[in-house]
């Protein structure tokens, strides 16, 4: 909850150019100007109203207080709020871009989007780490590997990070294959694109799309060549044709 709370108050919640350490977002306008503030600041300004609920999910945790880990409230309300955290880090991360809302079904709904939204830094690395975390912790509590925190915490860390590297981008992909000429999406689109590509590599595989090598093509006669190379020369763009070399095969 500390680390959540510490990118959530402290640090910028969007990308910085200069990277954070180097330090130049100190003198930037923090930590009040939109581009190195934190989220806590971006909430209060009225800038970025889809943050405030991660402030109010890492709270949840202090209804715990004074009770043991083998309450069953325990587990339940820590996995409870790692996964709303979770669900909302990712659906406001892709449902709001740089050109306000990603997805036509939020704009039916709730109308166009003057605010728009960069990558995210390392505020919310901390608040997406803190709520992964939150959420393994309950599920040790609940008594899974006999309670031990830090194996579920590490498989927890290998699935999200197998996730969000391979499964995400590959996703992605299909989701791109889906969308029509005129950006609707269309799974009989995404069918003709694999259509396409399973020909082209069976294609491939068999050899038709072989190219023919050159040195198939070659006789004896022809293996000695006219090579270009340069000499060097008190004019730059001086060569001159040497024909005592052969050609490398």
């Amino acid at each position: 909850m500390a680390v959540g709370l510490c990118g959530y108050v402290l640090l910028p919640w969007y990308m910085i150019s200069d990277g954070l350490f180097s330090f130049e977002w100190l003198r930037e306008g923090y930590p009040f100007d939109s581009d190195v503030a934190p989220a806590i600041f971006l909430v209060m300004q009225g800038e970025k109203p889809w943050l405030a609920p991660f402030g109010l999910l890492l709270l949840a945790p202090l209804a715990l207080w004074g009770r043991q880990k083998n309450d069953p409230l325990f587990g339940r309300l820590l996995v409870a709020a790692g996964l709303a955290g979770l669900a909302w880090f990712f659906v406001q991360g892709f449902g709001i871009g740089l050109r306000g809302w990603n997805w036509p079904l939020l704009e039916s709904m709730f109308g166009s989007l003057e605010d728009r939204q960069f990558g995210m830094g390392w505020g919310a690395v901390f608040v997406g780490a803190a709520f992964l975390f939150l959420l393994t912790l309950g599920i040790a509590a609940r008594g899974a590997v006999g309670g031990d925190v830090f194996v579920v915490s590490a498989v927890g860390l290998i699935i999200a990070l197998v996730g969000l590297f391979i499964f995400m981008p590959i996703l992605k992909m299909i989701g791109s294959a889906m969308i029509t000429q005129d950006g609707g999406y269309s799974p009989a689109s995404f069918a003709a694109s694999a259509s396409s590509t399973a020909t082209l590599i069976a294609w491939v595989l068999s050899g038709a799309g072989r190219m023919p090598s050159a040195r198939a093509n070659c006789t004896p006669t022809s293996n000695a060549a006219v090579w270009w190379t340069p000499r060097a020369s008190i004019s730059p763009s001086s060569y001159s044709w040497d024909t005592s070399g052969a050609m490398p095969w």
